[in-house]
């Protein structure tokens, strides 16, 4: 029999997979994360005070129209109330005005600080798992000798070389955080390199920077961005820290550090000026920690 006695026969269409549901597919998704939402109230309030708080920083003109420094002398020491939500302070500022306003400036700071460390720790971190050797070893130890500090007063000491500022209260902050991000970095990209798919890329001869970018940094980079979430509520506390000691802003500059350094003189008479601010961050620092460990435990499962 020749080759061109040879037929092809027909595929039954019966045989044939059928093509994915698209529909039901993205039904099903739907459902499924409307399931894990249902299960934690606790991280949906925690996602909605993290929406509130950034629009807030960046759209404060949607939850207030006053101005955040003007104030009117005959509303003096307002106690909390339907017209002033958060009273007033000494000169008759709006309270919630400042709040609203300073979590701008507060919030832009802690953005600067995790981004800082973020990229300056990540990278020392990414440089010494993956090169090793020597550099490895050097760049740990400025590590560790980062880490004998405690972050406080690394940040003190920053700012105080630095100057005032919200910007460079916010780089102190960073560079206070970076030795933790650069452990954590490194752990994870020791894992990975001795995985049998970069072993793959090595011995079919791809290049070193090949194999930094698409297979090392992709898949050693989530507990990283997990730290950074964490580090969000942790560098919130440490920019209101310095603000509080007067590092940051200058007044009238509603910072929420600030507003809580200047409402402490009126404690006796006028509670409100430092317990509200003082609230905002407490809630901003808690709902950012719940997201984190939400994050945390869904990265593990997928690990």
């Amino acid at each position: 029999m020749s080759l061109l006695d040879l037929t092809v026969e027909p595929v039954d269409p019966s045989l044939a997979q059928p093509e994915p549901d698209v529909p039901a597919a993205r039904w099903y998704r739907q459902r499924r994360l409307a399931r894990f939402f249902s299960r934690r109230p606790g991280l949906v309030l925690s996602v909605l005070v993290v929406v509130l708080v950034v629009l807030a920083a960046f759209r404060p003109s949607l939850f207030t129209a006053r101005d955040p420094l003007l104030g009117i002398p005959a509303d003096r020491f307002a106690p909390p109330g339907p017209h002033h939500w958060f009273g007033t302070d000494e000169l008759g500022r709006d309270l919630f005005t400042r709040v609203v306003y300073g979590a701008e400036l507060s919030l832009k700071a802690t953005l600067i600080a995790v981004a800082v460390a973020f990229v300056v720790g990540g990278a020392i971190g990414l440089t010494a798992g993956f090169v090793g050797r020597w550099v490895e070893e050097g760049l740990m130890r400025l590590v560790d000798v980062l880490l004998a500090i405690p972050a406080l007063f690394l940040s003190l000491a920053l700012v105080t070389a630095l100057g005032y500022g919200t910007v460079k209260v916010a780089v102190a902050v960073g560079v206070a955080s970076v030795a933790v991000f650069a452990r954590i970095m490194r752990a994870d990209v020791l894992r990975v390199r001795t995985m049998a798919y970069v072993e793959a890329a090595r011995s079919s001869g791809c290049r070193w920077y090949s194999i930094l970018l698409r297979h090392v940094l992709p898949n050693a980079i989530g507990p990283v961005m997990v730290l950074a979430t964490l580090d969000f509520g942790t560098a919130i506390l440490a920019v209101s820290s310095l603000s509080f000691l007067g590092y940051g802003a200058a007044p009238p500059a509603p910072e929420w550090g600030t507003l809580i350094s200047s409402g402490r003189n009126y404690l006796a008479n006028a509670w409100w000026l430092s317990t509200l601010p003082g609230l905002a961050v407490a809630v901003t620092v808690l709902a950012t920690n719940r997201i984190a460990r939400a994050l945390d435990g869904e990265w593990a499962k997928q690990r």
